[in-house]
């Protein structure tokens, strides 16, 4: 991963048409273009989102002005609502280290008090839990969540897999799974409501019925109120879109799987609709059966 610098932003904060059901954000937030973690399934490779999403990070010009202003006019429109930072490129990439970029914009955030939706597969969150406390407490809730959240912050830890090893290979830049959830442990102690972003679920891989109630089993333990997961989707035909990039990971680590994803995707981005339902329901099943809730609300 390199750290080129910075690109010209002409927003920060991007308005949804309408409120997102799944992670409940009226606007969306990536303090930067590109991401460390470099997951191969990432969706922004080859998707229409594109970007470089492993081997360049850059931060992106005035973001704290810009976001300001921004901030600023929403307030004046009465459009206060959840940020869902991290949707595209983890808010957290080692990068992070040395800009605090990402601090920088939490202490915006908390300063006009807007609720946050935080997604992350970086341990590096903790360095933010005093800022992410504050924020939690002074948050002003939207009226339509009254009864249903009490908390001005919500905190997801991403996984496509509990296995270390699997994880290496196709999540290079993350923390270990079992980092990440002690780290989401340790934000659920602290009274954040927390849960899994299980993003996606790998055919024939990490999608059995055992696989499934592992994840759910221990992502209890460690504090999850909730699980949101979906399937994989593979987009571009490019040397660096994800489509590609797993085919590449098939074929070294999983060559008897190559013929199953093809007839599986055949000519879709996504898994065949009887497979997704299938994922569904088994999902859906195990996650009751040991009271971890689907989503946020």
């Amino acid at each position: 991963m390199k750290y080129l610098g910075q690109i010209i932003a002409k927003s920060l904060l991007n308005k949804n048409k309408k409120r997102d059901d799944w992670f409940l954000g009226n606007y969306t937030l990536n303090p930067y273009a590109g991401c460390s973690i470099a997951c191969i399934y990432c969706y922004t490779r080859g998707s229409k989102y594109g970007g470089d999403h492993g081997s360049t990070v850059n931060v992106k010009s005035q973001a704290v002005p810009i976001l300001k202003r921004q901030l600023k006019n929403a307030i004046k429109r009465h459009e206060r609502g959840f940020i869902v930072l991290g949707s595209a490129a983890d808010p957290y990439p080692s990068v992070e280290n040395e800009t605090k970029l990402t601090r920088e914009i939490l202490g915006l955030i908390k300063r006009y008090h807007f609720p946050l939706h935080i997604l992350t597969k970086s341990n590096l969150i903790l360095r933010d839990i005093d800022i992410l406390t504050d924020i939690k407490e002074e948050a002003i809730i939207p009226s339509e969540f009254k009864g249903k959240i009490d908390s001005g912050v919500i905190v997801s830890f991403s996984f496509s897999t509990l296995d270390p090893n699997l994880g290496k290979i196709i999540e290079p830049g993350a923390p270990s799974p079992v980092e990440r959830l002690k780290t989401m442990k340790k934000f659920s102690e602290a009274g954040f409501n927390t849960g899994v972003i299980n993003m996606p679920v790998l055919p024939f891989i990490t999608d059995s019925a055992s696989d499934l109630e592992n994840l759910v089993v221990e992502s209890k333990k460690y504090g999850a109120k909730y699980i949101l997961f979906s399937g994989l989707t593979l987009y571009g035909d490019g040397p660096e879109d994800c489509k590609t990039l797993y085919i590449k990971f098939l074929e070294k680590n999983y060559p008897d799987l190559v013929s199953k994803y093809e007839k599986l995707f055949r000519e879709s981005f996504a898994p065949s609709r009887r497979y997704n339902s299938e994922l569904n329901k088994n999902f859906r099943t195990i996650s009751k059966k040991y009271g971890v809730k689907n989503s946020i609300i």
